[in-house]
């Protein structure tokens, strides 16, 4: 079928709307017509220079839409179902099977390629070349898109369907972080450095689960007041001096229990170890290229560093959670979106490089 999607043909180019030939769903795969998806700074990795991500290749990665046909043999999932989009996993490894999906064997080969894994092209664009389609197992910067029922999470029908496709990432990432990943309980004490849409997903289900201390910690004069609002105690400006001191102090001079970096500043994520008390945890959710460097001292007594993948929660578990929160007021994370058409999807990008807005959502059908 005949679909429009913002293709990206070079890493320092514009995305440009096009139409694109989609083939139909195979086996284990669902077509989805995308009402709203999210934008996620995971989808710079597409902008690094040396195509680590194959040219020409449709990404986005929090899609949400209705299911218009399944493929052969496909019984997980109806046509005519409300969907988010998430992670993709093979369901067969052995940390799939202990409900780890985010650490998937296949992870990278499954998420981060946007090939399909037998090689045959599922999309081509008008003079026949072939297009990456395959990013995260959806590509929903698009009209449509071609999901796998692993990565196809069904919600009710009546909710606002053109602002979840954040949940499929960001907002699970952050929220899950907290409370699957870390195990934030009522009384604890978290520092969340980065307050973007992750950072703040982490802020507001460091509240819902009662941590007496949220600190959030950003450049950013907006969102820190943004983060004060959806439940952070404490918050400071990452320019400051002495940032895990003053965390430290406000954590009574022995330092917080959980400490979340969304940054992947290698400064940032020292001075959140340092913040740690000795028995600390510390997530790391960022995407970075540059080298973490920590005191041995630290981890020597007793912290602990992890690095987390969509908040080591199973999508299909806890993004229905995340919706009831939402329904009870408890997570308002619709108050980050901004909303652009898919055909202003470069004026989102630059808005939310910038700092202007914390969530670009694009709405494929305007």
């Amino acid at each position: 079928m005949r679909i429009d999607a913002a293709v990206l043909r070079a890493a320092d180019g514009p995305y440009a709307v096009e139409p694109i030939e989609l083939a139909d769903p195979g086996p284990g795969e669902v077509l989805v017509r995308i009402v709203g998806t999210g934008m996620c700074h995971t989808d710079l990795i597409g902008r690094v220079p040396g195509d680590l991500v194959g040219k020409p290749v449709i990404l986005g990665h929090e899609g949400a839409g209705i299911v218009e046909a399944v493929g052969p043999g496909v019984t997980e999932v109806a046509v005519g179902a409300h969907v988010v989009l998430s992670i993709d996993s093979c369901g067969a490894c052995t940390n799939c099977r202990a409900a780890r999906p985010g650490n998937c064997v296949k992870m990278a080969e499954l998420n981060m390629l946007s090939l399909p894994l037998d090689g045959v092209p599922r999309a081509h664009d008008a003079e026949g070349v072939a297009v990456g389609n395959r990013w995260f197992g959806q590509s929903s910067y698009a009209s449509h898109a071609l999901a796998t029922v692993r990565n196809t999470v069904t919600i009710d029908p009546d909710v606002p369907l053109e602002r979840l496709g954040p949940l499929g990432c960001g907002m699970q990432t952050g929220a899950a972080s907290v409370l699957v990943s870390l195990g934030v309980e009522a009384g604890d004490t978290i520092a969340i450095f980065g307050a973007g849409a992750v950072g703040l997903a982490g802020v507001m289900a460091a509240h819902v689960a009662g941590a007496t201390t949220i600190v959030a910690v950003d450049l950013h004069e907006s969102r820190l007041d943004l983060a004060r609002e959806l439940g952070a105690t404490h918050t400071l400006n990452g320019a400051d001096a002495d940032l895990s001191g003053q965390i430290r102090g406000i954590a009574g001079g022995e330092g917080v229990q959980y400490a979340l970096d969304t940054t992947a500043v290698p400064s940032i994520v020292s001075a959140a170890v340092a913040s740690l008390r000795t028995t600390g945890v510390c997530g790391l959710v960022g995407v970075g290229s540059e080298e973490y460097r920590f005191d041995p001292s630290l981890l020597l007594m007793g912290r602990t560093v992890k690095g987390i993948i969509e908040g080591d929660a199973v999508p299909q578990l806890f993004i229905p959670r995340l919706v009831k929160l939402w329904r009870q007021g408890r997570f308002p994370f619709d108050r980050l979106i901004t909303t652009y058409p898919l055909d202003q999807i470069n004026q989102a990008e630059a808005d939310s490089m910038s700092g202007k807005v914390v969530k670009p959502v694009l709405l494929p059908g305007g």
